[in-house]
């Protein structure tokens, strides 16, 4: 039977996985090259897909930390790896190993999974967040992930906020400014410390404010929230929310709409391995 070799590239490790209907059969890690030029790079992902196909996969998704054409499946501009600056991704893998190769941004494959296999599930209009390095959205509507006319839809974190914008503020970006990590930050405010306390706090209110421009713009039934910072949820959650409804035009609407955290492993290469 086909499977499906799903690859998630982020800015600190790549990850390639054998997939067969939303099982995950094989996988390998290791940190990648972020420094190395882009061939450095695209030899490694290969290295790594040549050990987990077993002769049986008919396709290949790639999730990437950046903007990606769809239709081309052209990368720009990679997160953590400088040296993506304009990456052929699906013609190179394409003629490497003569499989159908498809590519997307990482929380577009995040929220596709979500709506397979996870938390979406039940809803056909939906907003997938992740909280990590940077902040991303990915939409389905009907269904359907959207990706805009220009494969651009989602970029809400590049919108204007206070003396930036919306990431830099609900992200590690914050923490950066306090010079801490977020991981930093949880076990001293679990440990009762009220500076870092107050700090995940400021991130909720934040995050509340980024939730809005989510529910004005997109109306969605879901928001289903991801990442490594949601993994601190129990910091910040109720201060989101009351952020949320706070001088929203329709609070009732915020209700209405189920704002979730993923629970689901290995978003990105199951989303991936559906492309």
């Amino acid at each position: 039977m086909n499977t499906t070799i799903a690859i998630d590239l982020g800015g600190t490790n790549v990850r390639v996985a054998r997939v067969r209907e939303g099982k995950i059969e094989a996988r390998l890690s290791e940190p990648v090259k972020a420094s190395g030029t882009e061939r450095e790079v695209l030899d490694q992902m290969c290295a790594l897909v040549e050990k987990v196909n077993n002769g049986t996969a008919s396709r290949i998704g790639v999730a990437v930390p950046s903007v990606v054409d769809f239709n081309t499946g052209i990368v720009y501009n990679v997160m953590n790896i400088p040296s993506w600056k304009e990456v052929h991704l699906k013609q190179y893998l394409e003629s490497r190993f003569g499989i159908e190769t498809h590519a997307d941004n990482d929380v577009n494959c995040f929220v596709a999974a979500e709506k397979a296999y996870g938390a979406g599930r039940p809803f056909d209009n939906l907003v997938g967040i992740t909280l990590g390095t940077g902040v991303g959205a990915g939409i389905v509507i009907d269904g359907k992930v959207y990706r805009g006319a220009n494969t651009g839809a989602g970029e809400i974190c590049s919108l204007p906020y206070l003396e930036s914008n919306y990431e830099d503020y609900t992200s590690q970006q914050l923490f950066n400014k306090w010079h801490t990590t977020a991981l930093a930050e949880a076990d001293k405010a679990r440990a009762g410390d009220p500076v870092a306390t107050a700090r995940w706090h400021e991130l909720g209110l934040h995050l509340g404010k980024l939730l809005q421009v989510i529910l004005y713009t997109y109306d969605p039934q879901a928001i289903v929230i991801g990442g490594g910072i949601a993994a601190s949820r129990d910091l910040f959650e109720r201060a989101m929310l009351s952020s949320a409804r706070e001088g929203f035009q329709q609070p009732h609407i915020v209700d209405k709409v189920s704002i979730v955290f993923s629970s689901l492993a290995d978003c990105n290469m199951l989303g991936a391995s559906l492309l």
